[in-house]
């Protein structure tokens, strides 16, 4: 059990609340009332006091450990075997499925424990902490259920195992099928056993018919299937909002200190996550998403600047994230800090801009939507698309985050065009003729500027690539979405030259760094995930298809057991670092399945 954590984790939900299971079956990460909640479960980040935050099944004389989803669902099953040949079967989940008109996705986690071999004896082993680490919730108990005294949102664990066991610690023999209910202060309604199980069929079946709508490639299905599933898990469904990750401060690699609260919805990683989603057909993911959108445009016509938007918001559309440090948490194998909220809200990131119109501007084209895009919704968008045309030259802390220094990033500068040029596209198809015309002239001097000041020749004036800002030449992996956002063709000599310049000096073997200059941190020590899913996309529109088909693969073997990723890799080494799950890993794991596979035809 002194085991150091690792990220062979295996995510479970509901899109109200979210847990990690880690290799052992323990559920080693939760927060309560939703994702950016108290971390009643935080074992994951206790350093070495991992008994507390912690809720496992200790299986006497246990020798081994297995793991497997049931088929297209989020319902872990772990088998546990012991010395003697005795084995049990842990059943995972967090309820999810339409009850009463309305999807039930209580705050509350699930967990059946069944022997399947010989005659096993346990030990549950559940120790809730409150305020972020500072102590353990207090226990009350009734005859078949404990109350756990978290803060603000006491938990009770309905039980048929013997209460008095659980809460002394002693270990007991397993005979039968034993339910475990944790959720709120309230008496659990209806047979135990009977519901519970109920409960699982009801949630296996959700998700397998989610599943069953969705418009996968040929290839890589259950990679891409899994992918999938854990984008939904990090929508908080109440709201529409999708957070970057489910974990905080997980170290972007070791001791550096780069250790950010990624429970929050970030405009930029929020656009990647839905438009991978609505290649698969996922449709639901984005309307909740554009309700959250809508909000928070709503919110900004209240601000000084009509239209001016914040990176990141919080999942409820709070737009103050104060960032303070958990001092009563070690942190991921005792390096801290562990923070909580994000400073980054404070910053100014001008890519939001197009983040924000890109999504929307589906909605006016979309036919499938309960609710289509209005008149009144373009209105509240050209007031985004005013501070698009507004900032697209002026500095700001750029995609990476960087704290110290502020320049005119290329890729804001781009999400600027990109925004102009997809609202002159709707004011066409809304028949508004003098609208698109002022929304394309914008383009096309925003484009004339990017040209002008992004471009950095090189000595002889004959080639050169574009840089990272308007004011340096460094260069920076964002610069290969130029042609996915439709700013340049593959074929582009600028684009081509710009490629190579990235390559060269941002590929490490099989991956690639976001930039290799100096930052607030020093120099980058891991690859990031996504920008080699870019670099894939590249190789691929480059005509390189089987160097990126090879690239794809390596970096599926980097996979978890449950086949996710965390944000970063250390290329040397292969280990996952960084939040966990990320959303823009899966997302390129999805856009390259799609861009990669063999088509359908070929089965027929």
């Amino acid at each position: 059990m002194s085991k150091q954590p690792n990220l062979e984790l295996w995510p479970i939900g509901n899109c109200q609340v979210s847990g990690l299971i880690d290799e052992t079956g323990a559920l080693v990460w939760g927060c309560i009332p939703r994702v950016d909640g108290d971390p009643v479960f935080s074992s994951l980040l206790n350093g070495d006091q991992r008994d507390a935050g912690i809720w496992r099944f200790e299986l006497d004389g246990q020798v081994s450990a297995s793991q497997n989803y049931i088929r297209n669902t989020p319902i872990l099953v772990t088998t546990l075997e012991a010395d003697d040949g005795s084995a049990i079967e842990i059943l995972d989940f967090a309820p999810r499925f339409e009850s009463s008109g309305r999807m039930y996705r209580p705050v509350a986690y699930a967990r059946i424990v069944r022997p399947i071999k010989g005659h096993p004896r346990i030990k549950v082993v559940l120790k809730p902490t409150k305020n972020y680490g500072a102590g353990l919730a207090e226990m009350t108990s009734g005859t078949n259920h404990i109350r756990y005294l978290t803060a603000g949102h006491a938990l009770r664990l309905s039980t048929d195992a013997p209460v008095g066991y659980i809460m002394e610690g002693r270990t007991f023999r397993i005979e039968e099928d034993t339910h475990f209910f944790l959720g709120p202060d309230e008496p659990f309604v209806g047979n135990l056993r009977e519901t519970v199980r109920s409960m699982e069929q009801a949630t296996r079946k959700y998700w397998q018919r989610w599943v069953r709508g969705l418009s996968i490639p040929l290839e890589w299905q259950e990679e891409v299937i899994r992918c999938a599933i854990t984008l939904k898990l990090c929508q908080h469904e109440e709201t529409g909002a999708i957070v970057a990750a489910l974990t905080t401060s997980i170290p972007e690699a070791a001791h550096s200190e780069r250790n950010w609260d990624y429970r929050y919805c970030w405009i930029r990683d929020s656009y990647y996550t839905i438009q991978a989603l609505n290649r698969l057909g996922a449709l639901d993911v984005m309307e909740k998403y554009l309700g959250y959108l809508r909000n928070i445009v709503d919110g900004a016509h209240k601000g000084e600047q009509a239209g001016q938007i914040q990176p990141l918001y919080s999942v409820m559309g709070e737009s103050e994230l104060n960032e303070t440090t958990a001092s009563y948490l070690a942190g991921y194998r005792g390096m801290g800090p562990v923070r909580r909220g994000n400073a980054a809200y404070k910053q100014i990131q001008h890519d939001c801009y197009g983040q924000i119109v890109l999504p929307s501007a589906q909605g006016f084209f979309d036919k499938r939507l309960m609710r289509p895009a209005d008149d009144a919704d373009f209105t509240s968008l050209e007031e985004v698309g005013e501070m698009a045309w507004a900032m697209h030259d002026q500095p700001d802390a750029g995609l990476w985050e960087f704290r110290t220094r502020e320049e005119v990033h290329t890729y804001s500068a781009v999400m600027s065009w990109a925004a102009c040029d997809r609202l002159a596209n709707v004011a066409d198809h809304l028949g508004k003729p003098d609208r698109s015309w002022l929304w394309r002239e914008r383009a096309d001097k925003i484009a004339a500027t990017i040209e002008e000041k992004a471009w950095k020749p090189d000595a002889s004036g004959e080639g050169g690539h574009y840089g990272a800002s308007f004011e340096s030449d460094y260069l920076d992996a964002s610069l290969l979405q130029m042609v996915e956002l439709r700013f340049l063709s593959p074929d582009n000599e600028r684009f081509q030259q710009t490629f190579a310049a990235v390559e060269e000096h941002l590929r490490r073997g099989d991956h690639m760094l976001r930039y290799a200059a100096e930052d607030d941190f020093g120099a980058p020590e891991t690859a990031f995930n996504v920008c080699t899913f870019w670099l894939i996309e590249a190789l691929h529109l480059a005509g390189r298809n089987d160097e990126a088909r090879t690239l794809f693969e390596t970096m599926l073997s980097h996979t978890t057991q449950s086949g996710l990723l965390s944000e970063d890799l250390d290329y040397e080494t292969g280990e996952l670092w960084g939040n966990f799950p990320q959303t823009y890993s899966l997302v390129g794991v999805i856009n390259c399945a799609g861009l990669l596979s063999k088509p359908w035809s070929e089965v027929r």
